[in-house]
């Protein structure tokens, strides 16, 4: 049998995002209910900054970056990077926020034998490396790219290709999973079958994964 694999986004494809956490991350800064209005994919028409990434006209990078800026000011901070957002929303129990679709994804390709690998742009940028330890799951991964060191951010084909090397597997045996459409597009470009994953429906996307995975 061809082995097979299944190539993950971080972020929103394995947690919740911070867009549909707000009450949590109040909670956990201290901030009135309500504080936090930016709700990026969920409601588009609300969120400028979002719109203007979504238009190519600043990264995903410089969104985060402005909005661990406004959070960081509200709490009379001086944040600069989004590792102390995350740290600050979340670090007292990460594990809180992974979907539980994502959890069921990964038991079943492991059942199945297929293997598995995460693609990110800023794993430990966003989260912190120390973040890692707090996530057991990940050691069922065979490999993790991350372009915090690697520098070769997504769209980028090289991006794709260094996990597809260290996969050891074609682009055709692979599938491949991320919530920026960019990104998606990216990877058709080299040949990798692909999920633009919807955060609003997060069950259909990995259905959708299994599906092409020959699982459902």
């Amino acid at each position: 049998m061809t082995t097979r694999a299944l190539i993950l986004d971080f972020g929103g494809v394995v947690t919740r995002t911070l867009f549909e956490t707000h009450d949590l991350t109040e909670r956990a800064l201290g901030l009135g209910p309500g504080t936090l209005t930016w709700q990026g994919p969920f409601h588009p028409e609300t969120d400028g900054l979002w719109q203007a990434m979504q238009a190519g006209k600043i990264s995903e990078r410089d969104y985060w970056r402005e909005r661990t800026r406004e959070v960081g000011a509200l709490l009379g901070q001086d944040w600069t990077e989004m590792s102390q957002f995350v740290r600050a929303a979340r670090g007292a129990d990460p594990d809180a926020v992974i979907r539980p679709e994502f959890r069921n994804a990964i038991a079943q390709c492991k059942s199945a034998g297929i293997r598995l690998a995460i693609l990110s742009n800023e794993l430990d940028l966003f989260y912190g490396a120390d973040f890692r330890d707090k996530l057991p799951f990940l050691s069922d991964f065979d490999v993790i790219v991350d372009a915090t060191y690697t520098k070769v951010l997504k769209p980028d084909p090289r991006a794709y290709a260094e996990v597809l090397d260290q996969l050891g597997l074609p682009a055709a045996d692979c599938v491949f999973v991320d919530d920026q459409k960019r990104n998606v597009d990216g990877a058709i470009a080299v040949g990798l079958p692909t999920v633009h994953f919807d955060v609003a429906r997060p069950g259909t996307s990995y259905a959708e994964a299994l599906r092409l995975l020959g699982l459902q």
